[in-house]
């Protein structure tokens, strides 16, 4: 459980700015940036403060709820021609992790 008893900023600031921070190719100071125009006015640092704090628990408590992949997966590729021009087409499969029993009408 992610403890937040001591901090200065709300909860919701902190972790915009990590999910910001983890999801986007975003720097401490490009966040501290977004944040001013929100009228919220916090330091790159703390930021940097709260990503080494927090991040590593984030990552803990999504992993069990992650869903397991397939080991096996296939790839099908293949030209096909658009309006006169050759494209390349591809997709990856994952094999189901267990079979779905058919329903007839």
């Amino acid at each position: 459980m992610l403890n937040f008893k001591g901090m200065r900023f709300p909860i919701d600031v902190i972790l915009v700015c990590i999910r910001w921070y983890a999801a986007y190719p975003l720097s401490y100071r490009h966040l501290e940036e977004i944040m001013q125009e929100r009228g919220v006015s916090v330091d790159h640092s703390s930021i940097n403060r709260w990503a080494i704090r927090f991040l590593p628990l984030i990552e803990k408590m999504a992993r069990k709820h992650k869903r397991p992949i397939g080991g096996s997966w296939r790839m099908d590729e293949t030209y096909i021609k658009v309006k006169g021009v050759w494209k390349y087409l591809y997709r990856a499969v994952d094999k189901p992790s267990r079979a779905r029993p058919s329903t007839s009408c």
